[in-house]
């Protein structure tokens, strides 16, 4: 739900942010008369059918019922909360928000990516300027990183010095502490030392690690010198700004790639996926300096629905991509890998060989079962009895990563044909919980789990459509206002939306600002606002030759009926003698209502009872 406190700057970002310039960093629109459209960004289609009304400010997919407004589109599109949303568009449009203004945790993590963008800048100098950094900029040059590429991602140097960082930050106004916080130096626990801190990068080719709206939030720092003692790559540490298990390197740079294609490439390291954008390949990832996680599976689910795994070809490399295939299909997407050739990457691959051979690997990459089961070949022999369990397994523990019953019978399905053995044969290697449910079972669960119908009443959703488009049905607030108590409504959506489209009406603000400070929890939020979206952007009410205040009230006259004969079925329950006057009452009301000149009269004399109840 929407801050309290917040709707002053909702209001103010809404003013600074057209609807179409932010979809249109998403989506390419295109001018439908006075609306725009595109393939929806939430759903595959080929037919446009997602429509941005920029008069309303709002969007509506007519193919998939998402819609809202600025807020609502970052929210389903990045995945976000309201608070989110709300302080990614505070910072586009440039508003300093009040819980900012007066949140002391804000106010610090607004000073970390300061710093950070600063440290990026410095680290970017010392490498074209220093003379230390030669060795850095020769190995870029030999490693074919240097100029467009490097700039493109902010590839820098760190000089080979313990207090470089300290003095720097000395001469830009940063304390200890504030660099300490950022990870950027370390607390020395020698009592002898000269100096209390320590830079953590030195003599490092560095690669700055940005968040999805492109703000550096920590550092990835490659060794120019190797030991035993030196480790090949430092990363930051977890700080207020970087959470390894959130971030994907590159991801501001491959969204609008991966979102655009569906697909995402998963690496291991930054320089595959620099080399990656490098060559075209600009829908490139890669974890930062931990395994992939759920949460990573979840960003990535936003945006693609294909996975495809790049790992080395060693067979730790191998086996990592397995491992990393589970926990993407843990979320229901489809996961498939290449086989790189022997004692190559990425990297390697597309400098020895060419973006286009790179793409016809691509294009042959397989799914995770058939590239797990040729892994396990190498060692097991599918063709003798303990080799096929083995080998079968492992498959299984693949198989059983999915919760999607389709998926996973493809897989076992897959499996079987590897395999040369029955289907139920690798269902049986499943988990309980993953087995195929028999038909008895599943008919019985069928019907314990059937949804409850949530249709909405028609009258209902056109009495919403009207008020929510109330300026073109003149007249009708006057019904509204004196024959309409919106608890005769009986669908819980259509009375929150008539009510917050009435009070949006009445006090001039937004009918989705109104929403969210209505709805109880994120999921009514979202079915709402998609319900909301969907009646602003209806065309007009067309009844024929009738006008629009007599529709409407010929449907307020309907739900009156309706409203009424509950009322009298009820009396009936209770007592037909004990209630027999009211009852005898309410039939006579009933034959009245089924024309305004009668019905109004009707319907002042029960308004009092209903409006009570609001």
């Amino acid at each position: 739900m929407a801050d309290r406190n917040s709707s002053g700057d909702v209001e103010e970002i809404r003013a600074r942010i057209d609807i179409v310039d932010l979809i249109s960093q998403y989506v390419q629109l295109k001018r439908a008369g006075s609306t725009f459209k595109a393939c929806c960004p939430f759903h595959k289609e080929k037919t446009p059918s997602f429509t941005v009304n920029p008069a309303r400010q709002i969007y509506h997919c007519f193919g998939c019922g998402a819609g809202g407004d600025i807020f609502s589109f970052l929210m389903q599109h990045e995945g976000m909360d309201f608070r989110g949303a709300l302080e990614m568009l505070a910072e586009r449009a440039g508003v300093a928000l009040q819980t900012q203004r007066n949140d002391a945790r804000s106010s610090e993590k607004k000073e970390l990516y300061q710093l950070h963008s600063s440290v990026a800048a410095f680290y970017q100098r010392c490498l074209g300027e220093m003379k230390s950094a030669e060795k850095a900029r020769e190995y870029l040059k030999e490693r074919n990183l240097d100029g467009v590429i490097a700039e493109q991602f902010a590839i820098g140097y760190a000089p080979a010095r313990w207090d470089a960082m300290l003095q720097w930050g000395e001469k830009s106004g940063y304390t200890p502490a504030q660099l300490e916080a950022a990870g950027l130096i370390i607390h020395n626990e020698r009592t002898d030392a000269r100096n209390p801190y320590y830079d953590r990068f030195r003599n490092r080719i560095m690669f700055p690690i940005r968040d999805e709206q492109g703000r550096t939030i920590g550092f990835s720092g490659r060794a120019l010198t190797e030991g035993e003692r030196t480790a090949k790559y430092v990363n930051s540490p977890e700080t207020l700004l970087f959470h390894k298990s959130r971030v994907l390197y590159a991801l501001d740079q491959a969204r609008k790639a991966i979102i655009d294609s569906g697909e995402a490439l998963i690496c291991e390291g930054q320089i595959d996926v620099i080399r990656c954008h490098q060559t075209g390949f600009n829908n490139a990832v890669a974890a930062q300096g931990t395994a992939f996680t759920e949460t990573h599976a979840a960003i990535l689910k936003r945006y693609a629905d294909n996975i495809i795994l790049i790992f080395d070809s060693d067979r730790a490399g191998r086996a990592a991509a397995v491992r990393t295939g589970h926990v993407f299909l843990a979320t229901g997407m489809a996961v498939q890998a290449v086989a790189l050739p022997a004692k190559s990457d990425p990297d390697s691959f597309l400098q020895e060989n060419g973006p286009e051979a790179f793409r016809k690997l691509l294009e042959e990459a397989v799914s995770i079962v058939r590239f797990n089961y040729a892994m396990l070949a190498e060692t097991e022999d599918a063709e003798t009895e303990i080799g096929a369990m083995r080998i079968a397994r492992s498959l299984a523990e693949t198989i059983s990563a999915t919760p999607n019953s389709v998926q996973r019978s493809r897989m076992v399905q897959e499996a079987a044909e590897l395999l040369k053995v029955p289907e139920n044969a690798i269902v049986e290697q499943l988990p309980q919980k993953n087995r195929r449910e028999r038909p008895a079972a599943a008919q019985q669960n069928k019907s314990l789990t059937k949804p409850a119908n949530r249709s909405i009443p028609a009258d209902e959703n056109a009495l919403c459509e009207y008020i929510v488009n109330i300026e073109n049905a003149p007249g009708i607030e006057e019904d509204i206002e004196q024959c309409l108590p919106f608890s005769i409504l009986s669908n819980n959506e259509c009375r929150i939306i008539a009510e917050a489209a009435w009070m949006s009406f009445k006090q001039g603000r937004p009918l989705n600002e109104l929403l969210r400070e209505t709805c109880q929890d994120d999921t009514d939020e979202d079915n709402i606002a998609r319900m909301a979206a969907k009646l602003q952007m209806a065309p007009p009410k067309n009844a024929g030759d009738i006008p629009a205040r007599e529709a409407f009230r010929a449907i307020l006259l309907r739900l009156w009926q309706k409203t009424l004969k509950a009322k009298r079925q009820q009396l009936i329950a209770l007592g037909r003698d004990k209630h027999s006057a009211a009852i005898r009452q309410l039939t006579l009301d009933l034959k009245y209502l089924h024309n305004w000149q009668d019905g109004e009269m009707v319907i002042h004399d029960h308004f009092a009872d209903f409006s009570e109840n609001e």
